[in-house]
C-alpha cells in the first residue's frame, strides 16, 4: 500500500505545502489528491514568491490585470486567490465528505502586518470575503499582536490557520485565543463551529542549533518540541473548558506540523514525517517530501499521548546550553522576518513585471 495512504488511514491529514499555477494546470494537484491521499494545501509568501518569480505562468494574468497602475499587493492577492480558489474547488469534495474537518487551503495576510492587530483583523475579513470559499483558511501569525486578531477573527466566523508557532507556550496561547473567540460566539448565540488549525514549525529548531550541540542530539529538538505540544494538545481536547464548547457545537482546533522538510542532507528525507505520526493532526509537507514519502516512506511509531521521552530530551538540550524559551522567541521573530523579506521580494517582482507589460501594451 502507498505509505501516504497508510498514513492517511491512521488518521493523519496529509497536506501539500505548495501552490503554483502549474500544479493546477498540469493536473498534478489532482493527482496528488487521488494517488497520495492529499487532503489540503498550505501557502505562504515564500511559496508565492518562488512561484511567480521563477516561471512565466502568471505573466499573462499579470498583463491582463495591469492595464492600469495597481498596487502590487492588490495584484498579488488577485493572483493568489485565483490559484487558491481553484485548489479549494478541487478539495471541496473532501471538505464536504468530512463535514469541514479536512479539505482546506490557506492564504496568509500580508507579513508587514505581523505587529498590527487591527489591520490584521481587517485584512483577514477582506481576504475571507474575497475568497468566498468555505474551505479557505486565513493565516495569522501567533505573535503577541496576532493573538487578539485570531480571537477577533474567530468571533467574526473567519476560519483561521495560526502560523509561526514554535513552542508549547506559543501553541497554548494560540489555542486559548481560538477558544476565547469560540466562547464569545457561544455567548452571543452564534454558531461556534469555526474551523482552525495551529501550525507548529518543526525543522527550523534543528537548523538553528546545527553544529552547536553533541552529535547524539542532532535533529532531535524539533521532534521533542512537537511531542511536548502534542501532549498539551490532547490535554486541551480533554479539558472541561473545551468539552463545554464542544457540547455547544464547537470544533477542535487541530494541531498541524509545519516545516517538515528535512534540511540536514545527512538525515532521512522523511525524518519528520515518520516521527510525527499521530491521529487527528495535520502534516503539511513540501512537494519533495511528499513524493519521497510516497516512494519510500515507512510508518513509525505513533506519537505517545504523554509526550514520550520529550522532557528527558529537552533536559539534555538545556544541559548542552540551549535556551529553548529564548530560541522559540527568536525563531518566531526570524520566521516573521523571513516571510517579510519574501513579501518584499514578491512585491518588487510583481511591480517589475507589471510595469514591463504596461509599457509593452
Amino acid at each position: 500500500m502507498n505509505p501516504t495512504k497508510t498514513l492517511h488511514d491512521l488518521g493523519q491529514s496529509l497536506w501539500l505545502d505548495n501552490i503554483t499555477r502549474d500544479l493546477l494546470n498540469s493536473g498534478t494537484l489532482q493527482r496528488y489528491i487521488d494517488e497520495f491521499s492529499v487532503t489540503g494545501l498550505t501557502s505562504n509568501p515564500t511559496i508565492f514568491d518562488h512561484a511567480i518569480k521563477n516561471s512565466a505562468d502568471y505573466d499573462s494574468d499579470i498583463a491582463g490585470r495591469s492595464t492600469r497602475a495597481k498596487p502590487a499587493e492588490d495584484l498579488f492577492f488577485e493572483l493568489a486567490l485565483a490559484d487558491l480558489t481553484r485548489a479549494a474547488d478541487l478539495l471541496r469534495p473532501i471538505f464536504t465528505r468530512t463535514n469541514g474537518v479536512d479539505g482546506w487551503v490557506s492564504l496568509e495576510v500580508s507579513p508587514v502586518l505581523v505587529h498590527d492587530t487591527q489591520r490584521t483583523i481587517a485584512a483577514a475579513r477582506d481576504l475571507s470575503q474575497r475568497g468566498g470559499k468555505p474551505n479557505l483558511f486565513i493565516k495569522i501569525p501567533g505573535t503577541e499582536e496576532g493573538l487578539p486578531a485570531i480571537e477577533a477573527a474567530i468571533f467574526a466566523g473567519i476560519p483561521i490557520n495560526v502560523t509561526l508557532l514554535f513552542s508549547l507556550e506559543q501553541y497554548v496561547a494560540a489555542a486559548e485565543a481560538y477558544l476565547r473567540g469560540v466562547e464569545r460566539r457561544i455567548e452571543a448565540g452564534l454558531d461556534p463551529a469555526v474551523g482552525s488549525v495551529a501550525s507548529l514549525f518543526v525543522s527550523r529548531w534543528d537548523v538553528a542549533i546545527a553544529g552547536k550541540i553533541p552529535a547524539d542530539l542532532s535533529n532531535r529538538l524539533g521532534i521533542a518540541i512537537a511531542q511536548r505540544c502534542y501532549k498539551a494538545y490532547l490535554e486541551l481536547l480533554n479539558s472541561p473548558r473545551f468539552l463545554r464548547t464542544a457540547n455547544a457545537g464547537a470544533r477542535p482546533q487541530r494541531l498541524l506540523w509545519a516545516s517538515t522538510g528535512t534540511k540536514d542532507p545527512k538525515a532521512s528525507d522523511v525524518l519528520y514525517v515518520r516521527a510525527l505520526t499521530a491521529p487527528f493532526t495535520v502534516n503539511t509537507m513540501p512537494e519533495g517530501t511528499l513524493k519521497a514519502f510516497a516512494q519510500h516512506g515507512e510508518i513509525g511509531a505513533m506519537l505517545a499521548p504523554d509526550g514520550g521521552d520529550c522532557e528527558e530530551v529537552l533536559a539534555a538540550f538545556a544541559k548542552a546550553g540551549v535556551d529553548i524559551y529564548a530560541l522559540a522567541n527568536r525563531l518566531q521573530e526570524e520566521g516573521a522576518a523571513s516571510f517579510n523579506k519574501s513579501w518584499n521580494d514578491l512585491m518588487a517582482c510583481i511591480e517589475s513585471k507589471s510595469a514591463v507589460m504596461r509599457k509593452a501594451s
